[in-house]
């Protein structure tokens, strides 16, 4: 974990260079939360190409809250098990005024099954989060969702000392925020 006072957006290749040195946190699942949530998609074609781009380019938070840069992207390709994301996050989600926060996630898995698409990350090093996250659209009958599940801990003492009064309710928020924007992106596609 990084933190800045100015917006690190041009710096993000050169942290996500720094970042894919990182290896990823030890975490034994069964001592880990699970946290899913989900929500509705009015989408009658889920896994048309527009969303699953958005999907696969990992266009999931406001740019409010988080700002990114995946490797796929930087090597001009599609998302591969290995690849690192650098995650720039705002403190709070005021990007002028806020502390900018570094942290690495590494795709753990790519989801390519019939009714299920989506991919999984475990944190790197430094985060403050120690675990994995897992982003699916998911196709059930006559019901599509987005659903994020996650198996987490604070990844260090700080976490672990203020998780109850301020991280758990930012991750709220944040996942949230999340799904609503994955939401207005599906239906913005299919309307």
């Amino acid at each position: 974990m990084k933190i800045y006072l100015n917006d690190q957006r041009p710096q993000l290749a050169a942290h996500l260079e720094d970042l894919k040195r990182k290896r990823v946190m030890y975490y034994d699942r069964a001592r880990l939360k699970e946290k899913t949530t989900i929500i509705s998609l009015n989408a009658a074609s889920p896994f048309n190409g527009e969303i699953l781009r958005s999907l696969f380019a990992y266009r999931i938070f406001p740019e409010h809250i988080l700002t990114f840069l995946t490797q796929w992207d930087l090597e001009k390709r599609s998302m591969r098990v290995g690849d690192t994301i650098a995650q720039q996050v705002y403190l709070p989600p005021i990007p002028r005024f806020s502390k900018k926060i570094i942290f690495g996630v590494r795709i753990s898995e790519v989801i390519d099954e019939t009714h299920r698409k989506g991919f999984s990350y475990e944190t790197l090093e430094g985060h403050v989060e120690r675990g994995i996250s897992t982003f699916t659209i998911e196709h059930h009958e006559h019901r599509v969702i987005f659903k994020i599940q996650t198996y987490s801990t604070p990844g260090n003492l700080l976490t672990r000392l203020v998780g109850p009064i301020f991280s758990v309710p930012y991750q709220t928020y944040c996942t949230k925020a999340a799904l609503e924007q994955v939401k207005r992106q599906v239906e913005a596609v299919t309307s």
